[in-house]
């Protein structure tokens, strides 16, 4: 090795040294951390926490976007997958309750709501008798035309939803696809499952919830019926036209044309379940210009919070709508009552004006579900009328008289005779007027829904009735009355009657009907 001559190490010995700052910037050096050191992520919770972001946005999908309306027969219908640890299909019949079916075991459940009867397309069965032998045909395929359409529009929904959710976690776009593909993977897993599983047995043996409890004493062993199809689809078909006769009854009623100065009320009463009401009630109040509807109570049949989806269509019938509460009502039924918008609910005397008119009421004391807690018979109505003559009379006093006085109980409304013109009253299912000693009237109002399920108790089917109050606008008196009585289940009969107070009726003159309609 070649000797670096002495004077070059000399000349080296008097260069300056370099700052010592700038010494450590180039010779220290951070410690590299020893693989121990580097915290890694468990593979199981990376795994359990992509699987939880597959199944919440999988989830969402289907609650968002994942379901279908799909109109089956004369039905509308919606159909959506859920996650289920059972599976089965669930079928909701709003607000009768709803039917379950051990269909399948997966990891998903089918529910079909129920949503409406269509009536244009349930009079074109009744138009073309025809058609009716090959509903159960026409049924069947538009269930599985809606089935094929639910499977599409859920794999779209879970993918979506998983995908989504997978890149708002990880902001990766691979972990996003990821999170697709395995949410795609879990439904058709879950798909082959129900089908390996599919159990078409399972119709045979529905279990019922809500109203539907009392279903298999209604229509029959459903055993019977599966076997002995042909009777039950004559059956079905006889029960769609009769309804779908029902829904256009009030079409052909005769208008009338009162003075401009009255005022109409539409009198209701016991609907008790029938959703054919609410179509007669709107077609009546449009025909005839109706101001206000007085509906006298027992509009359920058990106050369950589950038949509380059945009041939803008063918001929509054209008209304020008055109700006090009878002895098949709740107190959850009222409270759902006034929360809906154009519904003034009458209690404990409460009086309000409407469409020119004052109104005062009280509830039936003896309200379901609690109506053993209160004491029974006639003896809690008299306490309950002699409350609302209480406020009657305060009302008077107060310079606020009251027009038209509602009771659930005749009991109740008789009590306040000679201290209002006018008292409404139902319970007893068929129509009663009475000219009390005291010079009140008593308007009892029949069934506006034929006595619901009770139609089917008797030898003949109880009529739909309700009827139309006009009022001079001036002095709040009654001048006449329109009976309306439309045929029950299997009935289309439609009949109208006027009626005139003492003092506008004509010497000899009796009430007239018009325009009935013959039974067919």
């Amino acid at each position: 090795m070649a000797r670096v001559p002495a004077a070059v190490l000399k000349a080296l010995g008097h260069l300056p040294k370099a700052p010592r700052a700038l010494t450590r910037r180039y010779t220290t050096r951070r410690p590299h951390p020893t693989p121990e050191l580097v915290a890694r992520p468990n593979p199981w919770a990376r795994a359990l926490g992509l699987v939880t972001v597959v199944i919440v946005g999988a989830w969402l999908g289907l609650l968002i976007v994942g379901n279908v309306r799909v109109p089956v027969g004369p039905m509308n219908t919606t159909m959506t997958l859920r996650p289920s640890l059972t599976g089965g299909t669930k079928i909701n019949v709003s607000p009768l309750g709803a039917l379950t079916l051990d269909s399948h075991t997966a990891p998903v459940r089918l529910d079909v709501n129920v949503d409406q009867l269509d009536p244009e397309r349930a009079q074109a069965l009744v138009d073309h008798p025809e058609r009716l032998s090959g509903l159960q045909d026409e049924v069947a395929q538009d269930v599985a035309h809606g089935t094929q359409d639910l499977a599409v529009r859920s794999c779209v929904a879970v993918v979506t939803g998983a995908a989504a959710l997978g890149l708002a976690v990880y902001r990766r776009p691979r972990r996003a696809l990821a999170a697709g593909g395995l949410a795609l993977t879990l439904l058709a897993a879950s798909g082959g499952t129900a089908f390996a599983t599919w159990n078409p047995e399972s119709v045979l043996e529905p279990k019922f919830s809500g109203l539907l409890s009392s279903a298999p004493s209604l229509v029959g062993n459903a055993r019977s019926i599966v076997t002995e199809f042909d009777v039950y689809q004559k059956e079905l078909a006889r029960l769609v036209t009769n309804v779908t006769k029902l829904y256009d009854a009030t079409s052909t009623l005769p208008a009338y044309a009162p003075d401009p100065s009255t005022i109409r009320v539409l009198h209701v009463s016991d609907i008790h379940l029938n959703p054919a009401s609410w179509k007669i009630i709107a077609s009546l109040v449009d025909q005839y210009k109706v101001n206000v509807i007085v509906d006298s109570g027992d509009t359920m049949d058990h106050g369950t919070a589950a038949e509380n989806g059945f009041l939803d269509p008063i918001e929509d019938l054209g008209a304020p709508y008055v109700w006090v509460r009878g002895n098949h009502d709740s107190r959850v039924t009222q409270r759902h009552l006034e929360g809906l918008k154009n519904v003034h609910v009458l209690d404990d005397g409460k009086a309000a004006t409407i469409a020119g008119l004052r109104f005062a009421g009280i509830g039936d004391p003896q309200f379901t579900p609690d109506r053993s807690t209160i004491p029974g018979g006639d003896a809690a109505n008299e306490l309950a009328g002699a409350r609302l003559a209480t406020s009657l009379r305060d009302q008077k006093a107060a310079g606020t008289p009251v027009d038209v006085a509602v009771a659930h109980e005749p009991v109740a409304a008789r009590r306040t005779d000679g201290e209002v013109p006018l008292a409404l009253a139902g319970h007893i299912h068929h129509p009663e007027t009475e000219l009390l000693p005291y010079g009140t009237r008593l308007r009892i109002e029949g069934s506006t829904g034929g006595s619901g399920l009770r139609a089917v108790e008797g030898k003949h089917p109880d009529p739909i009735q309700t009827s139309i109050l006009y009022f001079d606008r001036d002095t709040h008196r009654l001048q006449a009355w329109d009976e309306i009585e439309l045929g029950g289940l299997g009935l289309t009969t439609a009949e109208v009657s006027r009626h005139l107070v003492e003092e506008n009726q004509p010497p000899d003159s009796t009430p007239s009907p018009t325009s009935p309609s013959p039974t067919p």
